[in-house]
């Protein structure tokens, strides 16, 4: 590695808001603050708004929802919007040909 380029890889606490739990590992994170650890040393610490201790997911108390009553209501809503009585009926449009009318043959001669 080159020397002077790299930010300072060492220890560091990370501390969940949500319950309190810690846990130490390695990291280049900046922080002005500091915790003792349980081995009586000093580490910077990090404080995290969620991690695994607390996120939803990971505890089990995660909610379910009902996506398919989202999508129902969904096309009640907004299914009106796109048909007005006012507007008039759309016809389909006409497929270009790329063939030549005889007219246009005759024109250019061939």
């Amino acid at each position: 590695m080159k020397p002077g380029i790299h930010p300072e890889y060492r220890p560091v606490v990370f501390r969940d808001a949500s319950n309190g739990q810690a846990f130490l590992t390695r990291s280049t994170i900046h922080t002005d603050k500091t915790i003792k650890w349980e081995d009586g040393n000093e580490y910077p610490l990090y404080t995290l708004e969620i991690s695994a201790a607390s996120h939803p997911f990971y505890t089990g108390t995660q909610r379910m929802l009902d996506t398919a009553g989202r999508v129902e209501r969904f096309a009640q809503r907004y299914s009106s919007l796109g048909k007005s009585e006012d507007a008039p009926a759309k016809t389909p449009a006409k497929k270009a040909t790329s063939k030549a009318t005889p007219k246009a043959k005759k024109a250019t001669g061939k």
